[in-house]
């Protein structure tokens, strides 16, 4: 395997389900280990990336992105994804290209709670990446949690947060992130949608797991057409 690129693009890689789509979007590499699952360098297009699982959920997010923050000192992070939306507030399919995190399953009952969730709240700043995108994409905030989508927090976080969307990790990531000063991009599809009377992948792995195996290819064959000016 040819020698890690000095500050390469990082592209952080979260559920199992995602990192199985993407090693079968980019099957040759030889992988490697580390303390969170497996990594590789490979080319999409003429443009070397290091692929790294990262690992689901908000501690091994959080974790796994300082990681490779000290590891690699990466110039960019991208962490690609899925995400469950909000039936009729968004359309199964649809990629966020995430400008804002929200981690909303906090519950502070000594002080502030709102306090507490804005702690964790970050803003992406995208300013470096230029338009026109590759991909159709709805810019959005996310909310992440450590569980999946519960019906009846759907029209309170859409209500509190305008929200549309959310997912497990990029909360972590993006305020892990944003503490070291490192560029970070979001992109996240939509696999399923959620309502106030349930979620259609609830029950049904394979239902995510065949969109998220569409969403990541789509997701990694994009990467080299992403204008970044860093």
């Amino acid at each position: 395997m040819p020698a890690i690129a000095e500050h390469p693009i990082v592209v952080l890689i979260s559920a199992n389900a995602e990192w199985r789509a993407v090693v079968k979007t980019l099957p040759g590499p030889t992988r490697l280990s580390s303390p969170f699952g497996e990594y590789f360098q490979t080319r999409v297009g003429a443009k070397p990336y290091l692929f790294f699982q990262g690992g689901w959920g908000k501690i091994a997010a959080a974790a796994s992105t300082q990681y490779a923050i000290e590891r690699w000192h990466p110039k960019l992070l991208v962490n690609l994804g899925t995400c469950g939306g909000f039936a009729d507030r968004v359309e199964r399919g649809a990629i966020l290209l995430v400008e804002k995190t929200i981690v909303y399953d906090i519950t502070e009952q000594m002080g502030d709670a709102q306090a507490a969730i804005d702690h964790y709240t970050t803003h992406i700043d995208l300013s470096w990446l230029q338009e026109p995108y590759p991909l159709g994409v709805r810019r959005s905030l996310l909310v992440s949690g450590d569980r999946d989508l519960l019906a009846e927090d759907i029209e309170r976080l859409a209500a509190s947060y305008g929200a549309v969307a959310g997912d497990w990790e990029s909360g972590a990531i993006a305020w892990t992130a944003a503490r070291s000063g490192v560029p970070l991009l979001i992109l996240r599809g939509v696999t399923d949608l959620v309502s106030s009377s349930g979620g259609e992948a609830y029950g049904d792995l394979a239902l995510f797991e065949q969109a998220a195996e569409a969403v990541l290819g789509t997701l990694v064959e994009s990467l080299p057409e992403w204008k970044i000016t860093l």
